[in-house]
């Protein structure tokens, strides 16, 4: 027989079969843990001839519940497989950076405190209802710790429009159990165009500030000549209208 818990655990232990036809008195239970860590609470809420219904708690791990009783002078045993559960009750996410360029890789982080058993548990990161990447625990993992899962990307323009969250789904179906789901809050990325490298700006400002420099010395160089001309010419003008003069003219 297998139980499954959270908190307290409550356990039917039914000996109907091995005391049928047995009086009261011949009926007694006993029950233990397998391993005798911690003590065992147990409340007695019905009983009649021939079975007991126990409230058990503070088991904090899964164990082995042993339930030694004797009918009518012979003792017997059972046993139920007790299995712990911890539902994932808050989940968080973190995106970082949340201010990214487009082309620059960012990261999505997801946390679940206090959660077993870990093997059941499954961590998806979510854009939008796209899944990005899903991850699973082994059953080596340590029970009752932070889970977390992480994974990186690029960004792209479109994931400005998108909310990022995490879903943790912790699955006791295969225990006989139910399957427990919690959403973290959606969070934004934040996505912008990126700006050119600060050398980039650097070259690109003294490449214009020597193109410009070359550029005006031309315009330079083009208006002085210009002008010289003029004053040369002018003055060339004047001295062959003086000598077309006639003498009785000149001074």
């Amino acid at each position: 027989m297998s139980s499954f818990g959270f908190g307290t655990l409550t356990v039917a232990l039914f000996a109907l079969v091995c005391c049928s036809g047995s009086d009261e008195k011949a009926f007694e239970v006993h029950m233990r843990l397998e391993k005798l860590i911690t003590s065992l609470n147990k409340i007695l809420l019905l009983e009649q001839t021939q079975w007991k219904h126990y409230l058990i708690s503070n088991i904090s791990h899964d164990t082995v519940l042993w339930c030694h009783f004797t009918c009518s002078g012979k003792q017997k045993s059972m046993s139920s497989n007790v299995s712990v559960y911890q539902p994932p009750r808050q989940v968080f996410l973190t995106l970082q950076p949340t201010w990214v360029a487009v082309g620059k890789s960012f990261t999505i982080e997801c946390r679940v405190p206090a959660v077993e058993p870990l093997d059941s548990l499954t961590l998806s990161l979510l854009r939008g209802s796209e899944t990005l990447h899903s991850q699973t625990f082994g059953k080596a993992a340590p029970a009752l710790q932070e889970a977390t899962a992480t994974f990186s990307s690029m960004a792209h323009r479109e994931d400005g429009h998108h909310n990022f969250s995490c879903l943790a789904v912790l699955d006791l179906m295969s225990r006989g159990g139910e399957v427990f789901c919690t959403h973290s809050a959606p969070k934004m990325l934040e996505i912008y165009e990126p700006v050119p490298d600060s050398q980039m700006v650097i070259i690109v400002t003294v490449v214009s500030v020597l193109l410009f420099l070359f550029v005006t010395s031309v315009l330079l160089c083009f208006i002085f000549s210009q002008h010289w001309r003029q004053r040369r010419m002018g003055t060339y003008g004047v001295r062959a209208a003086w000598r077309r003069l006639p003498q009785a003219f000149r001074p």
